[in-house]
């Protein structure tokens, strides 16, 4: 049996639902680059009824987050997601050299689409990349039987392809074409444990 959600976790989910996707479900808008009022994102939590919060625990889970998805502002008066985004938003990315090679881990199911059609960035506004084998195993899991592809990010670059690096150390590219994906690993189950939130 996997490990079971707190109450905490399950705020930090919803606020991720918020700054990444459904800004309207706490009644929030988000600026042209994605960012939300403090204020405005703990009244409109704490309005659903769902959950309480104030600045303490936001500033906590904001600091605790294992994959450092959010950040405040210089004067901490603003946060926004990192990346992950599937509202339009532009989080001000400064396209970055990738190393020669990226991961991407995903599920069994999606293998013949991605050979056919390569990584797509779906509901999200990019294409999210791992820096090392083991992270994209683990976001595989998330899908099923998870299996890894290695992706040839230093030739794209050579090509023209633009990278960026999120604020939280996450790969993003618009698209990878078939012809830069190999896969190399195929896992025979899933773990129960696994806590990859990406």
């Amino acid at each position: 049996m996997g490990k079971k959600e707190s109450p905490h976790d399950r705020l930090s989910r919803f606020i991720s639902l918020l700054l990444r996707h459904k800004p309207e479900a706490a009644g929030i808008r988000l600026d042209r680059h994605g960012w939300a009022v403090v204020e405005e994102l703990l009244d409109g939590i704490n309005k659903t009824g769902r959950f309480r919060i104030d600045r303490a625990v936001l500033e906590e889970i904001v600091r605790t987050d294992a994959k450092q998805r959010y950040s405040f502002n210089e004067d901490a008066r603003l946060i926004r997601a990192n990346q992950g985004h599937s509202v339009p938003v532009d989080v001000e990315l400064t396209p970055a050299v990738p190393p020669e090679f990226l991961w991407h881990g995903t599920g069994a199911k999606s293998v013949a689409a991605i050979l056919a059609e390569g990584l797509k960035p779906m509901a999200r506004l990019y294409v999210h990349l791992s820096r090392d084998r083991e992270t994209a195993v683990c976001v595989g899991r998330r899908h099923g039987t998870p299996v890894v592809f290695r992706v040839r990010s230093g030739a794209m670059a050579d090509a023209g392809y633009t990278f960026f690096l999120s604020e939280n150390k996450v790969w993003l590219t618009k698209c990878v074409p078939p012809d830069y994906l190999e896969l190399t690993e195929a896992s025979a189950s899933p773990s129960p444990k696994a806590d990859t939130k990406v």
